[in-house]
């Protein structure tokens, strides 16, 4: 179990050991009242993994009334004449339905746990036994002995014999129901957590029926109490959710946390204990967390709008200043970034994560004083907000003026690599946008430390709140919906990354979902060129979206060696080659599976073509409009290619690793885009700006355009 994939509010769960399970009535049967065999045995066989990883689960269960009255309707049946079923049927007594089916009941928990080579004990209370201490003691006595011998104990109200009225209406007593009766074990047995299997995922804010309810996954009292209207109470039991957040709420308050989860769910059990976010928590601390973790996705996202407006509001030199604190900040703590960035680089390993991955994670040496200067150059660039670009003559004084202005607010998805989140950061803040910002799990230290660095600089006549840090995944679809407060989705990373979101959201999408670049070499190409110009593409840092994955080579290169002196050097730096149909089989590589392939590594795929037509429907068909780079003495040919390849980026006798923000001279970058709207290619301060049109008159109204002489004339810009 990895610490680092927990959700923040759920890192006690390492800490447990003793945990009671609650299966109410609407678990343990099926809608007809008959045992729900698939599911029990499911359940059966998490606390198996449970009892052998070396927990102590206790097990509290309901359903025995409810099949006993299953059970005897079939036997009163069996038993009835023809003229007994006309007259009106007395419903059963419960006491006794209680009797018959919690020997049912046992002998299923028997029969399931024997398979599982798993010993399991009952224990039948009342409420009246708890008021006797004795008692009290003898159980938690025989309990410790039980678990101690790794046996479940598995624990029901004993209905059949209980002093109550009818027990599945009285609530009075020291317990009531096998809820409370849980939330009483839970304290009395000095249970580390308490699990209320439901039918439902957790607690809603309303019934879970109505669409505009939504789960909540942190209950604070103060927040919610008073503000969840529940449904109807179980379809079968006593309970219902009231019944399960009365006792959540009191064996948390006692000190106990509790989890009210899906008991329909695959592994329900095993996720809340490996941290994960499922379920409903409720934690007495949990009004500690409820300013960091219950903040609302809008509110972030509005409060970032608000702090851009007040930073477009500062002057050109106090938002250069900004920009320039950051940079000093970031060299002057250099020294706890790299700490927190070794323990990313460190788990990602241990974890088993690509290699690939694990280069894009890492910081390496001279990685923040790069970054430090790249924002620098970027503060001292060009004051990109409320530029006039445009200025014309609409009329007799009446003057249009076309304005730079900020986007509004970004929400940014990267994967592993920490710097994009300073690069990011530094391009908002320079155009003015606020920004919201989430970061792959592998990265959480080091953005974290990074994010707290930036956000330090800022001053708070801005707030630090202009940049937000999204920490946890089950967020994103909840900012994904807000298209009246974000304006612009950039997401960084794969091409599954970039897909899901493309399909989940209304808001405009900026990026590309895969990094294939091509280099063709011409038959008119100058080899020694060609060679560095190839071994830089792919070896300079394969991991990057700029790097080249497949190598076309102009057929008639075969004849004078000039494929096989590149398929040499590549080989000899360490690239593992695959090749197209052609180039498998002349030179006996392994077969590509795929054209359309990003290895983000070393390895990449060898082509030959006919010539240069065959290059670019080649890159039509199988690249990803990215960049891509032709090697030629030719110029003709070289331009035919600049002119037709239809990608982002598309170079003459230069590498595809030159499609960069900061080599481009934009200072840094928020990704490179493949889009054809906005912007395209690297996208700098530019790409985060849009325009407005300001009208300055004296006292023009249209009126039906008769008192206007239109005169449309261009105006010099001023300076």
């Amino acid at each position: 179990m990895h610490m680092d994939a927990m959700d923040s509010t759920r890192v006690f769960v390492k800490d447990v050991k003793r945990l009671i399970i609650k299966f109410g009535t609407a678990v343990v049967t099926r809608s007809d009242g008959r045992l729900a065999l698939g599911r029990l045995g499911a359940l059966c066989e998490q606390i198996k993994e449970l009892n052998s990883q070396g927990y102590q689960v206790i097990v509290v269960t309901s359903g025995a009334v409810g099949v006993g009255r299953q059970r005897l309707r079939y036997r009163r049946l069996l038993n009835s004449s023809f003229a007994d079923l006309q007259k009106p049927q007395v419903e059963l007594d419960g006491k006794a339905c209680a009797a018959v089916g919690q020997n049912n009941l046992m002998a299923l928990y028997d029969t399931l746990f024997s398979q599982l080579d798993v010993t399991s004990a009952q224990l039948l209370v009342t409420d009246n036994d708890f008021r006797d201490e004795a008692f009290r003691n003898q159980l938690t006595e025989t309990v410790e002995s039980l678990l101690a011998l790794r046996v479940v104990p598995i624990f029901n109200e004993n209905d059949a014999v209980s002093t109550r009225k009818a027990p599945y209406e009285d609530s009075s007593g020291i317990f009531w129901d096998n809820d409370s009766l849980a939330g009483l074990l839970s304290l009395q047995l000095k249970a580390d957590l308490l699990v209320l299997l439901s039918d439902v995922d957790g607690l809603y804010s309303g019934p879970p029926s109505d669409p505009r309810s939504k789960l909540i996954h942190t209950y604070v009292e103060k927040s919610h109490h008073g503000q969840i209207t529940f449904g109807d109470k179980s379809r079968v039991g006593r309970g219902g959710m009231t019944a399960k957040v009365n006792s959540a709420v009191y064996a948390s308050q006692a000190g106990i946390p509790v989890v009210i989860t899906s008991g329909y769910a695959a592994g329900s059990i095993l996720k809340v204990l490996k941290g994960e976010r499922t379920g409903t928590l409720f934690h007495r601390d949990a009004y500690k967390w409820v300013q960091v973790k219950e903040i609302g996705a809008r509110e972030m996202a509005v409060a970032a709008r608000e702090s851009s407006r007040r930073l477009q509001a500062m002057s050109s030199q106090d938002r250069k200043k900004i920009l320039l604190d950051i940079a000093d900040a970031l060299e002057t703590n250099e020294e706890m970034i790299k700490i927190e960035n070794d323990a990313d680089v460190k788990a990602a390993q241990l974890d088993g994560y690509e290699k690939s991955l694990i280069s894009r994670l890492a910081l390496k040496p001279g990685k923040i004083s790069t970054l430090a200067n790249s924002i620098r150059v970027l503060a001292n660039m060009e004051e990109p907000i409320g530029r006039v670009l445009k200025r014309t003559e609409v009329a007799d004084g009446l003057v249009l003026e076309k304005m730079s202005c900020p986007l509004g607010v970004l929400l940014i998805v990267f994967e592993s690599r920490p710097d994009a989140l300073v690069q990011i950061a530094s391009l908002a803040i320079r155009s003015g946008n606020g920004l919201l910002l989430k970061g792959g799990k592998e990265a959480n230290r080091s953005n974290a430390i990074l994010h707290k660095v930036i956000t330090e600089a800022i001053p708070d006549s801005v707030g630090k709140k202009l940049i937000g840090l999204v920490t946890s995944r089950e967020e994103i679809p909840d900012l994904l919906k807000l298209d009246d407060v974000i304006d612009l989705v950039i997401p960084r990373g794969s091409n599954k990354l970039v897909s899901q979101i493309k399909e989940s959201t209304k808001i405009p999408v900026l990026g590309h979902a895969d990094g294939i670049c091509h280099v063709y070499v011409d038959k008119s190409a100058n080899m020694d060129t060609a060679k560095h110009i190839v071994l830089d593409a792919k070896v300079d840092y394969p991991a990057a979206c700029n790097a080249m994955e497949t190598l076309l080579v102009h057929k008639d290169l075969v004849q004078t060696s000039g494929l096989n002196m590149l398929v040499t050097e590549l080989c000899s730096e360490g690239v593992t080659l695959y090749g197209g149909p052609k180039a498998s089989a002349l030179l006996k590589l392994p077969e590509a599976h795929s054209f359309h392939h990003e290895y983000n590594s070393m390895a990449c795929t060898v082509e030959i073509v006919d010539d240069v037509h065959a290059a670019i429907d080649h890159i039509h068909r199988h690249g990803s409009a990215h960049t891509d780079s032709i090697i030629a003495e030719d110029l003709e040919v070289a331009e035919l290619f600049l002119r037709q390849v239809d990608s982002a980026a598309v170079f003459h006798n230069a590498s595809t690793r030159f499609c960069d923000g900061a080599r481009f001279g934009l200072g840094a970058e928020v990704g490179i885009s493949t889009s054809r709207i906005h912007a395209r290619g690297p996208v700098g301060v530019e790409g985060l700006l849009t325009t407005r049109w300001i009208l300055k008159g004296n006292g023009q109204v249209v009126n039906g355009d008769k008192g206007v002489s239109y005169t449309h004339k261009e105006l010099t810009l001023q300076t």
